[in-house]
């Protein structure tokens, strides 16, 4: 999971969504869903935003390993149907997280608080740290735990995937650097793009900011070269061609 800037939505949407939510009398979830099932135009709007805030070819914010094939509501219409047309309250799912894990599960702290990560609104590294030998996450705080175990963050399939993007981030770093001592502009571009298009984006988040920390060589394996590629400025410059963060 990866930190997605929110962009702001064109006027009429807005206008859409604010007309939509009035429509939906205080606590009527059922009136909520159906309103959400015929508008077809605003959901696609929707996504088309979402779609531009998206990782790469637009995956899951999520699982970061899916292509995002619906529209989910962070907080679920069955909690609050009075945010079931809130933009703040929409991010790109897979199906797969979306019906088999994350569904209308909720957890929120003693005072109300949610105890999931929006990651359009935090910085989910801040409660998540990638153990990128095994590419599994270890929780650093208590919405980090429940995130992990609500979105299913360290199932199998997504941990080996994890770990083949290790590679492939340190193969393409390479290749970024290569190019760039060569002075080829158009392959150094090519790879700093490659890199933002590869699912598990937090792979590559997670590498650049654990190269920086103390404790480096020991998490790359005494790989000095490829720490300090990673920490090359050069390197973070080019991956803000697409305006992700990273």
């Amino acid at each position: 999971m990866i930190g997605i800037r929110r962009i702001a939505l064109p006027g009429r949407v807005v206008a859409d969504l604010e007309d939509l939510t009035a429509r939906i009398p205080a606590g009527d979830s059922k009136e909520a869903r159906r309103l959400w099932r015929v508008s077809r135009a605003v959901r696609r709007s929707l996504r088309a935003g979402l779609d531009v805030m998206a990782a790469g070819r637009g995956y899951c914010m999520y699982c970061g390993d899916g292509l995002g094939s619906t529209v989910d509501h962070f907080e679920p219409i069955a909690r609050n149907p009075g945010r079931a047309f809130d933009w703040l309250n929409h991010l790109l799912a897979c199906e797969y997280c979306n019906s088999h894990h994350k569904r209308d599960l909720f957890p929120v702290d003693d005072d109300g608080g949610s105890l999931l990560i929006d990651p359009t609104a935090e910085d989910p590294l801040d409660h998540l740290f990638l153990v990128l030998s095994i590419g599994t996450y270890r929780a650093l705080t208590e919405k980090g735990e429940q995130t992990i175990k609500v979105c299913g963050l360290n199932r199998a399939q997504l941990a080996r995937g994890r770990e083949t993007a290790v590679n492939q981030v340190s193969a393409l770093v390479t290749g970024w650097w290569t190019a760039r001592e060569l002075g080829d502009d158009v392959k150094r571009r090519a790879m700093a793009w490659t890199l933002l298009d590869q699912p598990h984006a937090d792979v590559l988040h997670a590498m650049l900011r654990q190269a920086g920390m103390p404790g480096a060589r020991a998490v790359f394996r005494a790989d000095d070269e490829l720490i300090e590629l990673l920490r090359t400025p050069e390197l973070a410059e080019d991956l803000q061609l697409s305006g992700d963060a990273v």
